[in-house]
């Protein structure tokens, strides 16, 4: 066996699929790409997920205490990777990458139409939020949508590459699927 740095102990557990978060501050949506999520509990449902004060959707999530993670599948690949890559303080997420907030049943912060499901959340626990921007969710409402065609997750593998359905891909390999998809921004 090869020994390898621990801080690359994310390359071999972080298999959970990317996920968009949305969050609302006032009149102001915003939409954040998120790979470091955790489900920690059943019941009741619980996430952990990492959101620091370098995420501009930080202060939102702490002042209001809710938003939405949702799925995206890999048609929205190329939209969940430039999401990422800007921020909300600059820029209406939703206009830019042409994705439909849609009202929220439990929540404030808004649904993504265009998602296959979007887990409404409230905060349940901060008191690690100091320490390591861990907040602890407590999923409230899920919506889903049985009758999209595309299912497939992407997963960030937390090295600039993705795996689709077991396939490991790099940036590259995506945009050769962005162009066979032809998805717009």
């Amino acid at each position: 066996m090869e020994n390898i740095d621990p801080d690359k102990a994310y390359l071999l557990l972080e298999s959970g699929p990317i996920v968009l978060v949305t969050t609302r501050h006032g009149e102001h949506a915003n939409i954040m790409t998120m790979g470091f999520h955790m489900v920690m509990q059943h019941t009741p449902p619980l996430i952990g997920c990492i959101i620091g004060p370098w995420d501009y959707s930080y202060k939102a999530l702490k002042e209001t205490g809710e938003c939405v993670i949702a799925i995206p599948t890999v048609d929205l690949a190329r939209k969940v990777v430039e999401i990422g890559n800007c921020t909300g303080a600059e820029t209406d997420k939703f206009a830019k990458f042409k994705l439909t907030p849609k009202k929220a049943s439990k929540v404030g912060a808004p649904l993504i139409a265009e998602c296959l499901a979007n887990i409404e959340c409230r905060v349940a626990d901060t008191s690690l939020v100091g320490k390591y921007n861990l907040f602890i969710l407590e999923a409230v409402a899920i919506s889903i949508d049985r009758v999209r065609k595309e299912r497939r997750l992407l997963h960030h593998n937390g090295d600039g590459t993705f795996t689709i359905d077991g396939r490991k891909l790099d940036l590259r390999d995506l945009m050769i699927q962005w162009k066979q998809f032809q998805v717009p921004l």
